[in-house]
């Protein structure tokens, strides 16, 4: 069960959409925490298969919001608003917490006011449960704002493994539904602009990497993410604006140019190479060393 609103001190928000096939897993990962003093809000985001009747298994358990199918961040949004607790954390329906996941966050937080948000480690498998890759903690840095805006706004774990105060939300307003991508990214770099970020570095959720259209997908990334940036870049102090800026969005032309190559769009990402070399010769020299390990690494047919 969960808590009531005067002991809650963690909402966990997930929005669903159409997830009637792996959102038990997700949900049941949120009630086998060891951390008790929490709800689960699940945004039920206009699904037309069954997940609103395997929903219905968890009465008493969950708080379910139904609304209109308006996409993952609106649905998040939703959920902050209607959270109760301290802290907001966030869990997509085809990922998994591990039992401890909550409460080692809950315990960092409240030893280090300081800190606004935190991720975890994460294990990314496919659909077969096999191992893509350790999403790792990322080395020390005192400037997390800049370490953000050079990886694109990427943080261990990604969305599912985030936990934020409540009250930050205030300051830097909820995810930017406009966007349509890069939503994420977007939220963490306004949080890091106002608050410190942390990461524990053990592995504490499960994320799940299905396959998508590169053909569908990339136009609208790169799009987003370049419109994230530019309207971002007021946070970085004034002497990380010319060079260190330009490397950055070398950055996201480089991450767009490496899929395309790969799904053999070249039209694209000759497109996106050029305008790497434009911005950053350096980014450059990093897509040709990706592209190099990737033909390297390839597994003969």
């Amino acid at each position: 069960m969960t808590s009531t609103a005067s002991e809650l001190l963690v909402s966990v928000v997930m929005p669903a959409y159409n997830v009637a096939w792996c959102i038990g897993r997700a949900v049941d990962s949120v009630l086998a925490q060891d951390f008790h003093r929490r709800e689960l809000i699940v945004v039920n985001d206009g699904s037309t298969d069954g997940t609103r009747a395997l929903l219905e298994t968890y009465r008493g358990a969950i708080k379910v919001i139904d609304q209109g199918n308006r996409g993952m961040s609106a649905a998040r949004n939703a959920g902050i608003r209607s959270a109760l607790g301290t802290y907001v954390a966030f869990l997509d329906a085809d990922d998994w917490w591990l039992p401890q996941k909550l409460s080692r966050q809950v315990q960092l937080m409240q030893s280090r006011p300081e800190i606004g948000f935190c991720s975890t480690a994460a294990r990314v498998e496919d659909g077969d449960g096999r191992l893509l890759n350790l999403w790792r903690c990322p080395n020390g840095s005192t400037e997390i704002l800049a370490t953000l805006f050079a990886q694109n706004a990427a943080i261990a774990g990604g969305c599912s493994a985030v936990i934020v105060r409540k009250e930050l939300f205030d300051r830097v307003g909820l995810f930017d539904e406009t966007l349509g991508g890069f939503e994420d990214p977007d939220l963490w770099m306004r949080l890091a602009a106002v608050s410190g970020y942390a990461c524990i570095d053990e592995t504490l959720a499960v994320i799940l990497r299905r396959e998508k259209s590169v053909s569908r997908n990339l136009d609208t990334m790169r799009v987003a993410a370049l419109r994230s940036m530019r309207k971002n870049r007021v946070l970085l102090p004034s002497r990380l604006r010319g060079s260190f800026w330009r490397d950055c969005l070398a950055s996201v032309y480089t991450d767009d140019a490496k899929p395309a190559y790969r799904a053999g769009r070249l039209g694209l990402a000759y497109g996106d190479t050029l305008r790497t070399l434009m911005l950053s010769p350096l980014g450059l020299g990093r897509l040709c060393l990706a592209l190099l390990r990737d033909f390297l690494l390839r597994k003969p047919v």
